[in-house]
């Protein structure tokens, strides 16, 4: 069993975090908003530490899971500044489920044991690689927020997220020019690690082609919205799709190499 490499502090850790999480959204609207508020910093302190355990602890590990729960910790964050600057916004709980489950599986699910790089290039190819999984993912949220505002307003209901449509419209797309910045970014940096490393720029497997593939539906979009107008349904939908090909590329990737084919190592 893959649990059987994670630590006493890292259980400790994981399932305090997760249990920050779960708590508040339990108890619901018996809390205020500032104690709810309160609680969700309490949460996403104790997510960033058993981050900080994970990737610099006694045994620094990463895959599949570890990065969703980056990316799960980074949406929050982006979630929490986004109530500072537009307090109207309104706390939505299945967050918390969201980052609980994360830090949970990334406990089942620790990775493999990480290495000094080969290349400086490597870190920064992985820190600009989650950052963009960060804000694609952001973008994924507000987009879903869009959609049911667009449906509340249809069924003459309230938002649930508590801000105008345009400025939700606005926001997702800010998020997908900088992802797509960072991914373009990304992808330049693996062709120079992969040439420093291995003498050849471009190395024709799964994760690249994913990635590629993602680029390829972000950009169009961007290409979209600007030329053609794109947006509601199937600027909607492309970003969908962009992610999900995003996704399978390193996440789907270190899954099949540690969860079906058991390569933990």
């Amino acid at each position: 069993m893959i649990l059987a490499s994670a630590s006493g502090p890292d259980i400790v850790m994981s399932v305090t975090a997760a249990g920050a999480y779960l708590a508040p959204a339990a108890v619901g609207q018996r809390l205020s908003l500032r104690a709810r508020r309160y609680a969700a910093m309490v949460a996403w302190l104790l997510h960033a530490a058993v981050l900080g355990w994970m990737l610099f602890g006694a045994t620094p590990r990463f895959g599949f899971a570890p990065a969703l729960s980056v990316t799960a910790w980074l949406v929050l964050t982006v979630y929490a500044v986004e109530q500072e600057l537009y307090p109207q916004l309104q706390l939505i709980w299945a967050l918390a489920v969201v980052g609980a489950a994360s830090v949970l599986l990334a406990l089942v699910f620790p990775g493999t044991p990480l290495h000094p790089a080969a290349s400086p290039l490597l870190p920064v190819h992985w820190a600009l690689g989650i950052a963009s999984y960060g804000l694609f993912a952001a973008a994924v949220l507000h987009a879903w927020l869009l959609r049911r505002s667009e449906l509340a307003i249809r069924t003459a209901s309230a938002s649930p997220s508590g801000l105008p449509l345009l400025t939700l419209e606005r926001l997702t797309f800010r998020f997908v020019a900088a992802g797509f910045v960072l991914l373009s970014a990304t992808l330049l940096a693996g062709t120079l690690f992969s040439e420093y490393f291995y003498g050849r720029a471009w190395r024709w497997e799964h994760k690249t082609v994913f990635s590629v593939l993602a680029w390829i539906a972000f950009a169009l979009l961007l290409l979209g919205r600007a030329r053609f107008g794109w947006r509601g349904r199937t600027a909607v939908r492309v970003l969908y799709i962009g992610s999900l090909l995003l996704l399978l590329a390193y996440v789907g990737s270190r899954f099949v190499l540690e969860v079906v084919l058991g390569r933990t190592g």
